[in-house]
């Protein structure tokens, strides 16, 4: 942890297009964008780092995208299962639920385990927990020579009702650690029931541990070579410690396995943190140990940040809108924040805490595209970082961003406070070339609103899947819009879902960096216990069960040098006996009538009389460890604007082109209304603000308009 001398935090949050940096110098929040450098997420961070410090003693608090990157391209690891014999394919079985259900072609996703990577172990342990085979010496000598002939680069060990008794699958991982390999054992990631599940959970686990722990390692590394440039002078020398010189500049190995943590130094320079898809940080220890935990880490900060921006201003039920380069993630909040423990990545189940996020392809790099039929297409497939969209120079196919150039919506010398000049000549040129080779007979404009339309339809559909189709009128929430290009499409998405009120805050381009920065050190913890209740909950036996999950809390959060005791929130899996899907409730005196009431509430109907089953017990470790000023701290602006009239652009509107005023944000006066239409530029991003519309800078400087 910290000393004293509270050294700077920076919280960076990679993207596709840009990575985002947000950080407090002298009491004001500050931003920095960089381009993301894809091939090597580390070189864009290390970057920044040394435009934004020239200190040695620095904490970075790290979203990263490349868990997830990892899962969708199929990069990981060569990955090796072993599981009880006679369960080798449930992996692949899996549910008999089909996710299009008249698509007569339709793919199953392959599991990312081979079958002749799938070994199986006689062994067996019954659902109560008693040992009813244990693998012999012989079979665990022939499944490690099995095993090592695969030459696999992790191992998965998931045995069956391994929740119940650990037993059997530590003799399992006692026999496999000669093989020197990552280990992801079921018990300590996941001891919760539901065998499929709980697999893949693990497999996809193994399949990203050696991804995740050479990129942290890398990051670690070019890190401390970048904080030993930083003090090479006199000067920048005499500024730290010589125990935080030799920390930054000590060259030792990175260690991953439980019980293999190095003892930081008293006062450690360069230390990282990762931002988990829970919407916590942890250890880089434990994020590449457990990188199945951070498969969403950079959309979780932003859900993080967009509910405390939402709060500043009032608002306690949002739908966080977040549209970055590539995709857009959208999330509903109604008062806190809420994990869910069935999410889904690339169509594989994943069964650890998760912000409910909903994901779709849809980002300002998002090609533009013609069909065998000639309809218009745009996303998944985008131009990222490298190449880019057209008008940043390299790109040779429309995208989104170009779209709304095309259409005045973006400013050529106001992106990136005039930092970065969009090209519109040569967006110009190349989609007019580009329109003439797919034989469209389209004007730019028309071409540019119907991008701009059939994007905004993609994402109001993602909306509507965490709203309407989840029971809740979007009309009952504020829409919080960030990311870089989220300001240009929230009010059309208000205005065609009846939102009454659209929130910009301040810094949106990096609300999900700023949300890690205000993100508390979590914990999660479960085990499946399946207990049936009539009238009377067991407390004593739950009470020693939830003591026993919190005392390894503490032990855990000792063993990585955190200061001051955790806070623990307990919860429970309950249901009715016979079915098949759980709520989860907090641990309180009137659970049973807390779960009546909650079942009630979700399915319109209670069984007073019917048997209840305790499942499985949660317990949510948090740790507070944002900086103290993180909420108060004031906006770095970039200088002062003369304020009066401003200029004007034509700008396109629902096919009518209009004269509007182009405001920088810095120069909005808090508390006075103005009215559309009308672009706000600023670092970070743009925000469109359509005719009628109105819209003020209230004392949180958030922007809030109603469309």
């Amino acid at each position: 942890m910290p000393p004293r001398s509270q050294p700077l935090r920076i919280a960076i949050d990679t993207g596709g297009t840009f990575t985002d940096c947000v950080w407090i110098e002298a009491g004001r929040l500050r931003m920095l964008k960089v381009f993301s450098t894809p091939a090597d997420p580390s070189q864009a961070i290390v970057a920044a780092i040394s435009k934004i410090t020239h200190t040695a003693d620095f904490i970075l608090l790290h979203g990263t995208t490349v868990g997830t990157n990892t899962l969708l391209e199929r990069k990981g690891a060569r990955t090796a299962l072993v599981t009880t014999s006679g369960f080798e394919d449930a992996i692949e079985i899996g549910r008999q639920a089909r996710p299009k259900l008249y698509d007569f072609f339709f793919d199953r996703i392959e599991p990312l385990v081979a079958k002749e990577l799938r070994f199986g172990i006689n062994e067996r342990t019954a659902a109560d927990g008693e040992i009813l085979t244990t693998p012999s010496c012989e079979e665990l000598d022939s499944l490690l020579a099995k095993i090592a002939e695969a030459k696999p680069q992790a191992i998965a060990i998931s045995l069956l009702f391994s929740f119940a008794n650990t037993k059997n699958e530590k003799a399992v991982a006692a026999a496999l650690n000669d093989l020197a390999l990552p280990l992801s054992i079921s018990h300590q990631i996941i001891p919760e029931f539901r065998e499929y599940e709980r697999t893949s959970t693990v497999v996809i686990n193994a399949y990203l541990q050696p991804v995740m722990q050479k990129y942290l390692h890398n990051l670690e590394q070019s890190c401390r070579r970048d904080v030993a440039s930083n003090v090479s002078t006199e000067r920048d020398y005499k500024a730290v410690t010589e125990r935080q010189y030799r920390a930054a500049v000590e060259e030792r190995p990175f260690r991953a396995a439980k019980g293999a943590r190095r003892k930081p130094a008293l006062a450690p320079a360069c230390r990282i943190f990762v931002m988990q898809s829970s919407g916590g940080i942890t250890a880089l220890s434990t994020a590449a140990r457990e990188p199945v935990r951070t498969v969403l880490s950079g959309p979780a900060g932003g859900v993080v940040g967009a509910l405390a921006t939402a709060r500043a201003s009032g608002f306690e039920n949002i739908i966080a809108f977040d549209m970055g380069g590539t995709s857009t993630d959208v999330s509903l909040v109604e008062g806190a924040i809420k994990t869910a423990n069935d999410a889904q990545i690339a169509g594989l189940p994943i069964s650890v805490p998760m912000l409910d996020i909903h994901t779709v392809g849809a980002g300002g790099g998002s090609l533009a595209r013609f069909d065998a039929a000639g309809v218009l297409r745009v996303g998944p497939e985008s131009a990222g970082a490298d190449p880019g969209p057209i008008c940043y120079g390299r790109g040779t196919q429309p995208t989104v961003t170009d779209a709304n150039l095309l259409l005045g919506r973006l400013q050529p010398t106001r992106f990136l406070g005039g930092d970065f000049t969009l090209d519109l000549d040569r967006a110009r040129r190349l989609t007019k070339a580009w329109l003439k080779k797919q034989g469209s007979n389209l004007s730019l404009g028309n071409f540019a609103a119907g991008v701009i339309e059939v994007v905004n339809a993609t994402m109001e559909r993602a909306i509507r899947v965490v709203s309407i189709e989840r029971g809740r009128d979007p009309r009952n929430f504020a829409l919080v819009a960030f990311g870089g290009a989220g300001g240009l499409h929230a009010c059309a998405l208000a205005q065609a879902l009846r939102i009454p009120t659209v929130i910009v805050p301040a810094f949106p381009g990096g609300l999900s960096a700023l949300g890690i920065l205000a993100s508390d050190v979590v914990k999660d913890y479960s085990r499946t216990i399946l207990l049936r209740v009539s009238g009377k909950v067991p407390q004593a036996r739950l009470a020693a069960e939830f003591k026993t999950m919190e005392q390894t809390g503490a032990r855990d959060f000792r063993e990585e040098s955190w200061q001051g005791s955790p806070h623990f929130h307990r919860s429970i899996d309950v249901r009715y006996r016979g079915q098949g899907y759980e709520l989860n409730i907090p641990l309180t005196p009137n659970l049973l009538q807390h779960f009546q009431r909650e079942h009630n509430r979700r399915y319109g109907y209670t069984h007073p009389a019917r048997e209840v089953e305790l499942v499985t017990l949660r317990l949510r470790a948090t740790l507070q460890n944002k900086p103290k000023n993180v909420g108060t701290a004031a906006i770095g602006r970039p200088g002062r604007v003369k304020l009066g009239s401003f200029p004007q652009a034509e700008v396109s509107f629902d096919g009518e082109n209009l004269k509007t005023s182009i405001h920088p944000r810095e120069s909005l006066q808090p508390r006075k209304k103005y009215s559309g239409p009308a672009i706000i530029t600023e670092y970070s991003a743009t925000t469109v603000i359509p005719p009628k519309a109105i819209f003020n800078l209230d004392k949180s400087a958030n922007l809030i308009i109603s469309p």
